[in-house]
């Protein structure tokens, strides 16, 4: 797939709609075409997280697959792991188009495609066929006009729980009128407790136990994030992804920055950066993280590890750069840890959290 990329992506694929080309990246993905066989990882770049074995930190952010469609694909292009969805009980459209705009100046996007997605039997039935090798999380959501929300993240956990490596909990989407309810401390303790009572059964049952993620908004008041942060420890939360898309629009300065929508992209990196050490700090570094927001090149992903990220993710920077960006990045890592003496990436996890932590979320 890589050489076909190669020729139609990032200058090309933007010259067609961002959800056209979107859905043609996913077909060559199935396809097949030109996937490359990669090198293997380098050893320096092996993580643990949350008791997962996992070959190198970097990994394709929700919403690029949401349908299940291309996680082996993915993790052929030299991923350490996958993520599938937010994927919902029942099959939604999203939200109406136009909904997803390119903010070329700004190497951002803005979407507010409201978790469209074909539902959990149509990716479950996807899952199932696939070759269990490697690891691949489900990230899961609630339906737009359901009537117990914390009820569908419990369909999730019970629908996926035989084909997921690791839950994904999406509570910080700003599309789904609502949805960013659920992380007031109070929703939050119920949504976990049910959620974890859900995994128990599963357990109870001679099943493994399956980490489970809880994924935040950086829009997150200050005062209000070692409340949240508090709920999660207390539960016994397996690891916290940081960040969702956010809502801010400070600094932009390309003409669709007024869409309304979440913000992903190189602008996010700060507050999403910021955030995410203030969660390690918040937990003593005692809960594994993913770092999300605004990731293009191997330095960016270093400082969301140095700010406390085991795991990273990242999506609108491969719109920008291309899937060549993911072995660019591990070579970047290697050299990374190997320029700082130490013999594995984990022992660069939060050494500038503190750094971070003490910054403003606006830069």
């Amino acid at each position: 797939m890589i050489d076909a990329l190669y020729a139609l992506t990032p200058r090309a694929l933007t010259l067609l709609p961002p959800e056209r080309a979107h859905e043609l990246t996913l077909k060559l993905l199935e396809l097949g075409i030109g996937l490359p066989a990669t090198e293997a990882d380098d050893a320096r770049l092996a993580v643990n997280f949350a008791g997962l074995s996992i070959p190198n930190p970097i990994g394709i952010a929700a919403g690029f697959d949401k349908d299940a469609r291309v996680p082996d694909a993915v993790l052929r292009l030299g991923c350490g792991f996958a993520e599938v969805g937010t994927v919902t009980p029942l099959p939604q459209p999203g939200n109406p188009r136009p909904r997803v705009f390119r903010l070329l100046d700004d190497r951002a996007v803005i979407n507010r495609l409201g978790f469209n997605n074909g539902g959990h039997a149509q990716a479950l039935a996807r899952l199932r066929t696939r070759a269990q090798h490697g690891v691949v999380g489900v990230n899961i959501g609630a339906n737009k006009d359901t009537q117990d929300r914390i009820a569908d993240y419990v369909r999730g956990i019970d629908t996926f729980y035989d084909v997921a490596s690791y839950f994904a909990i999406n509570i910080s989407s700003p599309n789904t009128p609502g949805l960013r309810d659920l992380q007031d401390p109070q929703m939050l303790g119920e949504l976990i407790d049910r959620v974890m009572q859900a995994r128990a059964t599963h357990v109870d049952a001679g099943k493994p136990k399956r980490p489970i993620v809880v994924k935040l908004a950086p829009d997150i008041l200050e005062q209000d994030l070692e409340p949240v942060v508090a709920v999660l420890v207390d539960r016994g939360i397996d690891g916290i992804a940081v960040s969702n898309t956010t809502l801010s629009r400070t600094g932009l300065t390309d003409l669709h920055a007024r869409q309304s929508g979440g913000l992903s992209g190189r602008p996010l990196f700060h507050r999403a950066t910021v955030m995410l050490a203030r969660v390690y700090m918040a937990t003593g570094g005692a809960v594994p993280l993913i770092g999300i927001g605004g990731i293009d090149s191997g330095a960016r992903a270093l400082s969301k590890i140095e700010a406390g990220a085991t795991l990273t993710q990242l999506y609108t920077g491969l719109i920008y750069e291309g899937p060549q960006l993911i072995g660019r990045m591990k070579r970047e890592l290697t050299a990374a840890v190997r320029g700082s003496g130490v013999q594995s990436i984990a022992e660069l996890v939060g050494r500038r959290a503190a750094e971070w932590a003490a910054k403003p979320l606006d830069s």
